[in-house]
């Protein structure tokens, strides 16, 4: 759309769009804007602090197809975590729909939809049990480094750049857009301005995979401090469900 937009324009009103965002983004000679790193440790100081936390998202995600072809999934998620070690997502749409639990001594995911489910064992921690999850599962989450005990950690390794796009409004939320490159991914987040920093927005685009698929997830109904039970992150066992390995559980789905 802007560069649609930028052709369309007289070049001077082309020039007079791109001043403001070339201005915010070239912080000092450095390529890591001390603001824009800033602004990224204030939301991860604000999801460190907090015991437990539910939110939900909504996501757009570019899956390729077996012709080689990117398809986009439109897909929605509750997720509950609870510090150190509980933490739950329902997804449902047209990415694979699964629940997944997490209660400190096992992962399970379970689809509904084909009534089968997957179980292992797993770390006592969550930062541990997400630091292994897609090569144990085959389950990838987007938004994983959000859930560590130190997400500003996880997102500033290794980063090669990291710019602030500007302010803005996301759902009518005030944000501050940043915008952040590592060694195989290229990602933005907006971020609530004010006194409840929290994440907003987030586009992740795979730079290291075919055709770079992208991935936008908004979140709302950020929650610091709901009522979560022991028993909202252990998986039961419905009746009539089959076990099956954990790396087939998402294709049981048909996706």
């Amino acid at each position: 759309m802007k560069t649609i937009l930028l052709k369309i324009l007289p070049p001077g009103c082309a020039a007079a769009l791109l001043l403001p965002l070339m201005a915010q983004a070239a912080p000092s000679g450095s390529p890591l804007s001390p603001n824009a790193l800033a602004t990224l440790k204030r939301m991860s100081d604000r999801l460190a602090g907090a015991k437990a936390f539910t939110y939900s998202s909504r996501s757009i995600i570019e899956v390729p197809a077996r012709n080689g072809q990117l398809l986009t999934l439109f897909s929605s998620a509750d997720v509950a975590l609870k510090r150190p070690n509980q933490l739950r997502a329902r997804i449902a749409g047209e990415a694979p729909p699964f629940d997944f639990y997490y209660d400190g001594k096992t992962v399970a995911a379970f689809a509904p939809a084909t009534k089968v489910y997957s179980l292992t064992k797993a770390p006592a921690t969550i930062d541990a049990m997400l630091s292994g999850l897609e090569e144990e599962t085959g389950i990838r989450f987007a938004t994983a480094p959000l859930l560590f005990s130190n997400p500003n950690r996880e997102l500033t390794r290794g980063l090669t750049s990291a710019v602030v796009v500007g302010p803005t409004t996301v759902r009518g939320i005030a944000c501050e857009h940043l915008a952040f490159r590592a060694p195989g991914v290229n990602w933005e987040i907006w971020i609530e301005s004010g006194a409840n920093p929290v994440p907003r927005r987030l586009a992740v685009t795979f730079t290291d995979r075919p055709d770079y698929p992208r991935t936008l997830v908004e979140f709302t109904s950020w929650n610091f401090h709901p009522w979560l039970g022991a028993g909202d992150f252990v998986f039961h066992k419905p009746k009539g469900t089959t076990e099956i390995p954990f790396l087939s559980v998402l294709k049981s789905t048909g996706r």
